[in-house]
């Protein structure tokens, strides 16, 4: 390797008109010529680093989707519980069970959660259904199926936007509750 060297030098040192020794300056373009590698690293490191953070925020954001999921399965269960306990008091079911979701979910908009109720067979949707307290018959099951809209946002591009990709994110939670 030292013979490479001293050859590399040499010819530098000839080709730049130098009879004697080469300079420090010159011994820097021979460890340059040579293949010296100390901004691979930095260059390689710049290359990845924008797929990187891409994978880390798409991954944020499945988490923050995942959570929301969580939160509405937990939360039409405890709409669904509830609304069994009072089924034979209630006035307006569709009323009684959004508002203990929208209690049980405080991180979730209520204005994007969607109701549905399947009392005695019927399915009734909204956010009121008064007057259809009389289709919670007794031991007859409540459904409550909930859906909630969903935006997987990574760098300010929402992919269920994409047409294309033909994506639509809607969570959704269905609990059937029975009376015994």
């Amino acid at each position: 390797m030292n013979r490479l060297v001293n050859r590399a030098r040499r010819a530098i040192s000839r080709r730049l008109g130098w009879r004697a020794q080469p300079h420090r300056k010159s011994c820097r373009i021979v460890a340059r010529c040579l293949g010296e590698e100390k901004g691979n690293s930095l260059v390689e490191f710049t290359l990845t680093l924008p797929i990187l953070m891409a994978v880390l925020m798409a991954i944020f954001e499945f988490g923050i989707a995942f959570n929301n999921q969580l939160q509405l399965t937990q939360a039409v269960g405890a709409g669904a519980q509830y609304l069994q306990t009072i089924r034979a008091t209630t006035t307006d079911p569709c009323a009684d069970t959004i508002k203990t979701i929208e209690n049980s979910a405080p991180t979730l908009l209520p204005k994007s959660i969607t109701l549905t109720l399947t009392m005695n067979g019927t399915p009734v949707s909204g956010s009121s259904c008064s007057g259809d307290q009389s289709d919670l018959g007794q031991g007859e099951p409540v459904t409550v199926n909930a859906t909630y809209p969903c935006n997987i946002t990574i760098f300010n591009i929402n992919i269920g936007w994409i047409k294309s990709w033909k994506f639509s994110c809607n969570l959704s939670a269905q609990v059937t509750e029975y009376e015994y």
